[in-house]
This record gives C-alpha cells, sequence and structure tokens, in this order.
C-alpha cells in the first residue's frame, strides 16, 4: 500500500533552498513519499492568504493527504505546532490561524475571520511534543524543517497521532 501524498504549502518562495531542504527531510525518512508542492508562493507571514489557499485547496487532493503548512511569523516562539485530523485529510502547521479556514467546514457556526475555536467532534488535533519524531537540534527558526516535514514523514510510514503529543480540543 502506498503512502499518502505530502502537500507543502509554505511563504518560503522558491529563490532559497528551504523548500527542497524540507523535501530532503521527508525523503531521507520515507524515500517512496510523493511530495506535491501546492504552492511557496504565500506572501511573506500573511496567515491569512495562507488560510484561504489551504481552504480553496485542500479537497482537491486524495483522501488522507498530508497537507504541511508553514506560514509562521511567530516561529521560535511559544506558539504551539500542531497535527489536525479531519475526515479527509491530515494538517500539520503551527496554531496559528492558518487552518481556520479548513476547519470552517465542521463547524456548525463557523467564525468570520481566522481565530480560535473549538474542534468539532469530527476533528481530532494533537499538539507536537515528542522529538524523537523531529530532527536534532531544532533550529529557532526553521521548523519547517526540523518539526513539521518529519513528522509529515513519520505519519506517512504509519506512526499514530496519539504518538506524537497530547491531544487538543481548540485551536
Amino acid at each position: 500500500m502506498s503512502s499518502p501524498p505530502i502537500v507543502l504549502t509554505t511563504d518560503f518562495g522558491t529563490s532559497d533552498p528551504y523548500a527542497g531542504v524540507m523535501k530532503g527531510v521527508i525523503l531521507g525518512l520515507n524515500p517512496d513519499a510523493t511530495i506535491v508542492d501546492l504552492t511557496h508562493q504565500i506572501q511573506p507571514q500573511n496567515i491569512l492568504q495562507g488560510a484561504f489557499v489551504l481552504g480553496a485547496s485542500h479537497r482537491y487532493f486524495p483522501q488522507g493527504a498530508i497537507h504541511v503548512v508553514v506560514v509562521d511569523p511567530g516561529v521560535g516562539t511559544g506558539r504551539r505546532a500542531i497535527l489536525v485530523d479531519t475526515p479527509t485529510a491530515r494538517f500539520l502547521a503551527p496554531d496559528n490561524g492558518l487552518l481556520s479556514y479548513v476547519l470552517r467546514e465542521y463547524l456548525d457556526d463557523p467564525p468570520g475571520e481566522p481565530g480560535r475555536v473549538r474542534l468539532p467532534a469530527s476533528v481530532t488535533a494533537h499538539q507536537l511534543t515528542e522529538p524523537m519524531y523531529w530532527l536534532d537540534p531544532v533550529s529557532p527558526t526553521f521548523h519547517g524543517r526540523d518539526i513539521f516535514a518529519p513528522v509529515a514523514a513519520h505519519l506517512s510510514l504509519g506512526v499514530a497521532a496519539s504518538g506524537l503529543g497530547p491531544a487538543i480540543d481548540d485551536l
């Protein structure tokens, strides 16, 4: 059985090696991974644009796709790194509103703008706290490479969400 595709959405641009390095990390852990670039052209640190692009695009990928979304002005701060499992896909992202438009599809009363929401029953989430699934050391400025990419690879190989960290009930 093949692993689910890993879909990258970032604000890294394409003139630097950052997106390619993330792919290298994923392939180093799962050489059979299928990696898709949704876009690396989100305006730098524009969470609203990233949320919109992801919300408008994720449903066109195969069931179980793993979306790695890195638009993170708060990298290196206390914001949480999270995994969100919906009925159709998995999402790895900083807990900064990037998944707001994805979650709107599952909420009875969705907020008008990205913001904190209680998770509906059909969606689960975990805070990523288990460093055994990360690169070591973790850079304070490149969580895409050191946390999100390796966790995506481990998920694609069948690691259970419950092994990545504690369950959380709001974002």
